[in-house]
C-alpha cells in the first residue's frame, strides 16, 4: 500500500474529525479523495502540520487528527517533545511514513533507514506510540479514535505517488471555512 490508499482506507473514519494535513501531496491526495471543511490542508509550510494540530487540540474540545510524513517529521522534531509535554487526548498524529519525500520526487529519508520514528517519539516522552503496517491502519486509528488519549501512531508503507491536481482553493478560505466549522463544532 502507498499514502493514497492509506488515506482511503481511513476516509470512513476520519471524515467527521478535524484533519490538519501535511503539505504537498498527502494534502493534495486527501483533497481529491475528500475535500471537506474539517480539512486544513497546508500549503505552503513543511513540518507543521503536526504542530497545528496539537495547537488546535490544545485550543478547544473536537478530536484533531494530524497527518503528517516523515519527511515533514525529521524536518520539524521539535514536534515531538512538544506533543510529549503537552498531552491533549482529543489529538491523534498519525505520520505516514513511507521513508521518502514523496513530493519532491521521492528521496529516501532516514525514517527509511536506521532511523525508527516510533522508537524517537517514546524517547521524546509519547507515551502512547504504535507502529503499524499500512494494512493494519485503519483499526489503529479506529483504536485510537475510540481511546480517547492521544496517540501517535507511525504507520509504515511503501513509497509512491499518484497523479493529483493542485489545491485550487485560496489558503485563506481555507483558513476560513476550518475555523468556522471548528467554532460551530464547539458551540
Amino acid at each position: 500500500m502507498i499514502r493514497s490508499d492509506v488515506l482511503r482506507s481511513l476516509l470512513p473514519l476520519i471524515s467527521d474529525h478535524f484533519v490538519v494535513c501535511n503539505i504537498g501531496l498527502p494534502s493534495q491526495e486527501l483533497h481529491m479523495l475528500d475535500d471537506q471543511p474539517t480539512n486544513f490542508y497546508m500549503l505552503g509550510t513543511m513540518g507543521l502540520a503536526s504542530s497545528i494540530g496539537l495547537g488546535v487540540a490544545l485550543a478547544q474540545s473536537k478530536k484533531v487528527i494530524s497527518i503528517d510524513g516523515d519527511g515533514s517529521v525529521l524536518t520539524n522534531f521539535g514536534t515531538l517533545p512538544t506533543i510529549a509535554n503537552n498531552v491533549a487526548d482529543n489529538f491523534i498524529l498519525l505520520i505516514i511514513d513511507n521513508g521518502s519525500y514523496g513530493s519532491t520526487g521521492d528521496q529516501p529519508t532516514y525514517a527509511g533507514m536506521k532511523t525508527s520514528l516510533a522508537k524517537v517519539a517514546e524517547a521524546c516522552g509519547c507515551e502512547n506510540v504504535i507502529e503499524c503496517q499500512a494494512e493494519d491502519c485503519a483499526a489503529v486509528m479506529k483504536d485510537a479514535l475510540d481511546s480517547d488519549r492521544m496517540t501517535v501512531i507511525v504507520c509504515k508503507c511503501e513509497s509512491g505517488n499518484i497523479p493529483v491536481s493542485v489545491i485550487k482553493t485560496d489558503p485563506v478560505v481555507i483558513r476560513d471555512r476550518f475555523m468556522t466549522a471548528l467554532k460551530e463544532a464547539n458551540a
